[in-house]
This record gives structure tokens, sequence and C-alpha cells, in this order.
């Protein structure tokens, strides 16, 4: 059985639409929230800037909510550039190894090894899926337009 594989091609189309964090948490962002923004915590639907960029303050219990937070990148260690490269890799690529990750991205074994984790479990799991299904496709559409 031949193995898929991320080209060359697909990584440079990949990193010209996602070059740094800030394009990373735009894109994060506006799938979150693309049907608009409620609170998790009060349910509100009213929100203002919040403390850090990408982020939104609920307007009546002033929780703030980063674009990663209830996502399969909450808690992110590594910069959320190479976290969301490395789900595209896994996505596209399917067979590709924790160590060859590594090797690419040039992240500690173990922590490509939990990512890719995750985004498995994200796949297999419907709601979860949804939101890492929308972000592939918003990432597909921008990497078409280059």
């Amino acid at each position: 059985m031949k193995k898929k594989h991320c080209s060359d091609e697909d990584i440079s189309k990949f990193l010209s639409v996602i070059p740094d964090e800030k394009t990373a948490l735009n894109v994060i962002a506006d799938v979150k929230w693309q049907n608009g923004y409620t609170c998790t915590n009060c349910g509100n639907t009213n929100y203002c800037k919040g403390k850090s960029e990408y982020s939104r303050r609920c307007t009546r219990c002033k929780k703030d909510e980063s674009a990663t937070a209830n996502t399969l990148f909450h808690k992110c260690k590594i910069p959320i550039n190479k976290a969301l490269e490395m789900a595209f890799m896994v996505c596209v690529a399917s067979d590709i190894s924790s160590y060859e990750l590594s090797r690419q991205l040039g992240i500690r074994h173990m922590t490509c090894y939990g990512l890719q984790k995750k985004v498995k479990n994200c796949l297999a799991d419907e709601t979860e899926n949804s939101f890492l299904s929308n972000l592939l496709s918003e990432i597909n559409n921008r990497m078409q337009k280059v």
C-alpha cells in the first residue's frame, strides 16, 4: 500500500497562506466564530475585543476567550502556526509518522506525537471534526487563491 505524503508544493503553499502566528490565529478565529460568538460561560452573544489578539470578551460576564480555547489547539505549547501546519500535514498525509513530523518541523518527537494523536481523535469525533474540516477547508480555499 502506497503511503500518502505532503508534497513540497503543498507545504510551500500552506506556508505562503499561513506564514506566521498572527495569520494562523486569524484563520482559527475566523473558523471558530464563523457562525457568530456565544460565550461558553453564560451563553451571551454580545462581545467586545479581548485582552489578547483575536480573543473575544463577553459583554455580560466579562469572560475572555482566546481563538484557540476549546479547540484542538487549546493550551498548545508550540507556535500556533507550527501546530496548524502539523494538523494540516496529519490530515493530508494520514500515514505520516510522528518521527517524520518531528524531522520536517524541527519539533520534539513527543510533542508531535501528542498533537498528532489529538488531530486523529478530532477526526474520529464528529463535533470536533466539523471544526477541523472547516479549518482545512478555509486553508485549502486560501491555498487555491495563491
